[in-house]
């Protein structure tokens, strides 16, 4: 754990919450909050991802994204127990019946699977439902709780390929959708405070959460 850079991140993640909390509609009774941090996971980048959901602040959230490889419910398992243990948030990547089967607070869909959003939300009305948000029209689609927004600075996995988008850009887009935005994508200790101001609702991070709260 770094612990330095542990604290500069949910320092920040804080911020962001309570400044899109002014602005955003209360939580429905019995209806999770949304975290301040979001910890994706990712089969290759966090091989033990239950270790590092076990040491985030509490009210933490966790994504995890299997990506169909082997293991996925023992590894889910291992989350569900962490994140309850830290009174967090988990999400299941796209696998609606595994979230069910473990008992998850609901989904993140990736971009291309939005479309499912408005049946989810409709037959798991206390789920918490995210998305990714890449592209400008993905903001527009209705039935989902928060947007993850990405890339916005220069990252690794996935979004590498992608231009970044900068706070600015974030902050436009925080704007105009219609839910809360989390920021996604190359967000770490040196960079997450050039987010505060942005409109976002939280951080949101793979590498950079694993190296600031994940075991030495």
């Amino acid at each position: 754990m770094n612990r330095a850079d542990a604290e500069i991140l949910w320092e920040v993640a804080c911020v962001l919450a309570r400044d899109a909390a002014k602005v955003s509609r209360a939580p429905r009774h019995g209806e999770a909050p949304l975290p301040p941090l979001l910890f994706f996971t990712d089969p290759d980048r966090t091989p033990r991802p239950w270790e590092t959901a076990a040491r985030l602040p509490a009210g933490s959230g966790v994504v995890f994204r299997h990506f169909g490889r082997a293991g996925a419910r023992d590894t889910a398992l291992r989350l569900r127990e962490a994140t309850l243990a830290r009174d967090g948030l988990l999400l299941i990547g796209l696998d609606a019946d595994l979230a069910e089967a473990v008992g998850a607070d609901g989904v993140h869909l990736p971009e291309r699977a939005l479309d499912r959003a408005a049946a989810l939300a409709a037959e798991r009305p206390r789920w918490r439902i995210t998305g990714a948000a890449h592209s400008r029209s993905a903001l527009m689609v209705p039935g989902l709780d928060a947007f993850v927004v990405s890339p916005v600075f220069p990252a690794g996995g996935a979004s590498a390929e992608r231009t970044p988008l900068g706070a600015e850009a974030l902050a436009v887009r925080a704007g105009t959708a219609p839910c809360p935005v989390y920021a996604l994508g190359g967000v770490d200790a040196g960079n997450a405070r050039s987010l505060i101001g942005s409109g976002a609702c939280g951080v949101a991070g793979v590498s950079a959460i694993q190296a600031a709260f994940g075991p030495a």
